[in-house]
């Protein structure tokens, strides 16, 4: 793993959110299974397989070099041997960090989702420039809301959010409070496949955003349910209006999602497909985050 201990000698502490080392994208050989974010004040660094203890011990040596001995940061194994422990320092409680002026709170020891999914940080960036003031705005699969929030900054009038969990939700009631932007807002604990017909008669909508689990059984399966999903968008929106359809499956394609879109909705045109954050570069587009801008 010499590339991320060579990363972290170089690297700065930065004050917002981000990734700072993306090994899942393959550009640097032995170090896919490694990601290091930054959820200032704290550092997270994420392994796909499990590290043992030297390893651990040369990351910490090389944070510690680079950055001292008061900084925190936290390790987290996924997968076989799953595990999450604070290696140094302490996390905040709330723990709440900044993307592009907006403030959301996060979680670093509860699970794999931290409230914030760092790779979509160009979708909230092109949701913030493309919403006109007085817009109304479906946000599906809310998770924590960070749609809604920017939508609303930029001047959204309404923001339905959809959600199963009702835990993400409440997280997301809290992203709202700390921005200042609860009027407007509304939040739906629904399975979404079964709510149609009262989220189109709450329509028509100048925005849908879309950013469903790629795989997640009795919620959504990309490869069977997007279809589905994009059937229904030319219902639920508005003329000329906007869906924002986005894929995180690195064995699905953007081909795999355009041609969902073609053959269920086509009133839809291609808009663009939103680059992602340098910080997330891959060897492969296909098998990186896919954001696909469509117009009605």
């Amino acid at each position: 793993m010499q590339a991320l201990l060579d990363a972290i000698a170089t690297m700065d502490l930065p004050t917002d959110a981000q990734r700072l080392f993306h090994g899942r994208g393959g550009l640097f050989p032995g170090c896919e299974h490694l990601a290091l974010d930054a959820f200032p004040p704290v550092l997270l660094l994420t392994a796909f397989k499990p590290l043992d203890e030297a390893a651990l011990a040369a990351v910490g040596q090389a944070l510690t070099s680079r950055f001292g001995d008061a900084l925190a940061w936290v390790y987290q194994c996924r997968g076989e041997g799953a595990e999450t422990r604070i290696m140094a320092g302490a996390v905040p409680e709330p723990h709440v960090v900044t993307e592009a002026g907006t403030r959301y709170v996060v979680h670093l020891l509860r699970g794999q989702n931290h409230g914030l999914f760092l790779d979509m940080a160009s979708g909230r960036c092109w949701v913030r420039e493309h919403v006109k003031p007085g817009a109304k705005v479906l946000n599906l699969f809310a998770y924590s809301c960070a749609f809604s929030v920017v939508a609303l900054q930029a001047g959204a009038a309404e923001v339905v959010n959809v959600d199963m969990a009702s835990g993400a939700l409440a997280t997301g009631r809290t992203n709202h409070e700390l921005n200042g932007v609860k009027t407007g807002a509304k939040f739906l604990a629904h399975d979404i496949f079964n709510s149609w017909s009262k989220l189109t008669r709450g329509g028509p909508y100048d925005l849908v955003v879309c950013d469903p689990p790629s795989f997640q059984k009795g919620s959504f399966v990309a490869t069977k349910d997007y279809a589905r999903l994009a059937r229904r968008l030319p219902a639920l929106l508005a003329p000329g209006g906007h869906a924002l359809l986005c894929l995180n499956a690195p064995e699905l394609g953007e081909a795999f999602l355009r041609e969902a879109v073609e053959a269920n909705a086509p009133e839809l045109s291609f808009v663009e497909r939103v680059a992602n954050p340098a910080a997330f570069q891959d060897v492969s587009e296909d098998r990186s985050l896919k954001v696909l801008a469509y117009r009605l």
